[in-house]
């Protein structure tokens, strides 16, 4: 059974930063598709960034210039790296893997939460 768990979640201030880390197991890592997600309250879950096998990456227009996807498929990892937040970033971010095969699997997500 393939997992994925998040951390790194937590309170932030405005223009603070927090690194986010998706682990995996069970899991040929190197070959999936891995992205972020986040779902703020009362809202659909929306894309943050995806980064490819080829570590191609690509963001929402929301983030580019202040989030950094990033993968090491030596840990099966994935990382968030996430500046200049904002309050409007505040959201349960959650880590997914989709296979070339189409399957795809969800972590259970991290909060993350941008205030003063």
């Amino acid at each position: 059974q393939v997992q994925l768990v998040e951390s790194g979640g937590g309170l932030v201030q405005p223009g603070g930063s927090l690194r986010l880390s998706c682990t995996s197991s069970n899991i040929i890592f190197s070959i999936h598709t891995m992205g972020w997600y986040r779902q703020a309250p009362g809202k659909q879950r929306e894309l943050v960034a995806t980064i490819t096998s080829g570590s191609q990456a690509n963001y929402a227009d929301s983030v580019k210039g202040r989030f950094t996807i990033s993968r090491d498929n030596a840990r099966k990892s994935l990382y968030l790296q996430m500046n200049s937040l904002k309050p409007e970033d505040t959201a349960v971010y959650y880590c997914n893997a989709r296979s070339p095969f189409g399957s795809s699997t969800w972590g259970q997500g991290t909060q993350v939460t941008v205030s003063s």
